[in-house]
């Protein structure tokens, strides 16, 4: 008799664990103050992600040399500039990816100062809301905090040289067309970068429940609210 007694009760028992874990959060109801703190929780953790091997020489030459300049710079490359060029986009790669680094700061405390007006509908919204508002709110402010710490970078890398180098056949053939403010460029760059990786984050937070590494995450993006 006990012997038959032991698998009813795993059979009554269980599935009462089971709705007990379920349902835990069945009655919660979210509130603006849960909406601002989780979202500024996951902005935060896709800030702090790296983002190496982000900035390949394609990526970079798109930036330094948009649109006809960058058929003029493979031409240029075709007699004999490849090297030159090849040793700068390696460079500003790494210098790029330092920058990054020393930029997560920044994004943190922009992040916490970040002000909102109705949390609520951006947790509602799905995809990536969070980012897009961080990126509306304070994106041009981010860009120009990361400005000076890109200056150093390039400064530490002693890329002014290469970048005159780069740039001198260029702007022989086609005049001051060049944007030559190199750190500003590469800010923009590194920028949209970190803003793409959180936006990675904030996706796989809302459809990934492992990536949902607190309570606070677990309870306000665990659900689809209506």
């Amino acid at each position: 008799m006990k012997k038959l007694l032991i698998p009813l009760l795993f059979i009554f028992v269980l599935p009462a664990s089971f709705s007990c874990g379920s349902s835990r959060l069945a009655g919660y109801r979210l509130t603006e103050a849960d909406a601002i703190a989780a979202i500024r929780q996951l902005l935060e953790i896709g800030s702090r992600d790296g983002i190496r091997g982000a900035f390949s020489k394609d990526a970079i030459m798109s930036v330094v040399f948009p649109g006809e300049l960058r058929k003029l710079m493979n031409t240029l490359q075709q007699l004999g500039l490849s090297g030159e060029v090849d040793r700068f986009t390696t460079t500003l790669s790494m210098a790029a990816e330092k920058t990054a680094e020393r930029s997560i700061p920044i994004f943190l405390k922009g992040i916490a100062d970040l002000k909102f007006t109705d949390a609520i509908r951006i947790v509602k919204n799905g995809g990536t809301s969070a980012t897009d508002y961080l990126r509306t709110s304070i994106g041009p402010d981010l860009r120009r905090a990361i400005t000076p710490v890109m200056q150093t970078a390039l400064d530490e890398y002693k890329l002014g040289e290469q970048w005159s180098k780069v740039t001198k056949p260029v702007q022989a053939l086609t005049g001051n067309i060049i944007n030559l403010d190199l750190a500003n460029l590469m800010a923009g760059l590194v920028s949209e970068k970190m803003f793409q990786k959180i936006g990675e984050k904030e996706t796989q937070v809302r459809t990934d429940a492992s990536a949902r590494t607190s309570g606070l995450l677990q309870k306000v993006f665990s659900r689809k609210w209506n």
